[in-house]
């Protein structure tokens, strides 16, 4: 079975990029670029994980996944926020915080989302 990844980006060169690194890797790819009817998409669909950027047009990623977590069907959602945002209190924040599974540093290289990878809790 293939995982199936969802990302949630405004930024169509991030998107992109991610996806890219991922599809290369065997994997399904949905792409948002805003939380707008993403939390369907969640709610729909089995993801492996969520890539979920924090600086969005609508809200921000800790809003957006406050709201995954308070919600009965995506509670246990495996999500990784991705930001520019690398600052230790950043990070301590969305992991603690914001209850991330786990934060990767934008510019994503392979090498950093092949890390990310090997500690979701299927191994993929």
């Amino acid at each position: 079975m293939t995982d199936r990844f969802l990302i949630i980006d405004d930024s169509a060169t991030q998107r992109h990029l991610l996806s890219s690194f991922l599809q290369d890797l065997g994997h399904a790819v949905d792409l948002c670029e805003s939380t707008i009817g993403a939390l369907e998409k969640i709610i729909n669909n089995h993801y492996t994980a969520v890539f979920l950027d924090i600086v969005l047009p609508d809200q921000d990623g800790y809003r957006f996944l406050r709201e995954v977590r308070s919600h009965h069907q995506t509670a246990d959602q495996y999500v990784i926020l991705y930001s520019t945002k690398t600052t230790k209190l950043e990070i301590d924040y969305g992991l603690k915080r914001a209850k991330a599974n786990d934060y990767l540093p934008k510019p994503v290289s392979r090498e950093s989302l092949s890390e990310v990878l090997r500690k979701l809790p299927q191994h993929v």
